[in-house]
C-alpha cells in the first residue's frame, strides 16, 4: 500500500503532467488529503528536489502560495541550475538523485552513471562525513561543468 507521501507525490506530478510549474496551496492540499500541512512541506521538501530536476518557490501571506517548477531537461541552463543547486555540501542520496536525472536525461550513459555512484560512494571516499560531502559535492560540480562544455 503506497503511503500518503507517496499519494501526495503522484498527485503533483500529475499535476505537472503537461505544465512546466504549477501553483499549490499548501493548506488546501492538506485538506484535499487530510493531513497536517508539515506533511505536504515534507513531500516537496524531499521529492521535489533541484536534483530530482524541480525548483520549488513559495510566497507566504494572504494570497501565499508553493509553485513547483520543472527543470528544463536540455541545455546549458539545465545544468547550470543543477550546478547551481549545489552547496558546499552535498550527500549521498542528493548525488544519487542527480546522477539518475544525468541519466535519465541522456548526458551520461548508464556506464559512467555506475562509475561515477561508486566513486562518490561513502566507501571509495572513506573521509569523515562532512569531507565526504565536500568532495562529493566538487566532483559532482566538476562532472557537470565538464558536461556543459
Amino acid at each position: 500500500m503506497a503511503s500518503i507521501s507517496d499519494i501526495i507525490e503522484q498527485f503533483i506530478l500529475s499535476l505537472l503532467s503537461g505544465d512546466e510549474g504549477v501553483d499549490l496551496s499548501r493548506n488546501e492540499l492538506a485538506l484535499y488529503f487530510g493531513c497536517a500541512p508539515s506533511q505536504i512541506n515534507y513531500v516537496l521538501a524531499t521529492r521535489f528536489t533541484p536534483s530530482r530536476g524541480y525548483l520549488i518557490e513559495s510566497r507566504r501571506g494572504g494570497g501565499g502560495f508553493i509553485r513547483v517548477v520543472r527543470l528544463p531537461a536540455s541545455g546549458a541552463e539545465y545544468l547550470n541550475s543543477i550546478a547551481e543547486a549545489i552547496s558546499v555540501e552535498l550527500s549521498y542520496k542528493d548525488a544519487v538523485h542527480i546522477l539518475e536525472r544525468l541519466t535519465y536525461d541522456g548526458y551520461i550513459n548508464e556506464n559512467e552513471g555506475r562509475l561515477l555512484l561508486y566513486a562518490i560512494s561513502p566507501k571509495a571516499l572513506k573521509s569523515p562525513a562532512k569531507l565526504e560531502n565536500v568532495i562529493r559535492a566538487n566532483i559532482i560540480k566538476a562532472v557537470i561543468s565538464e558536461l556543459m562544455r
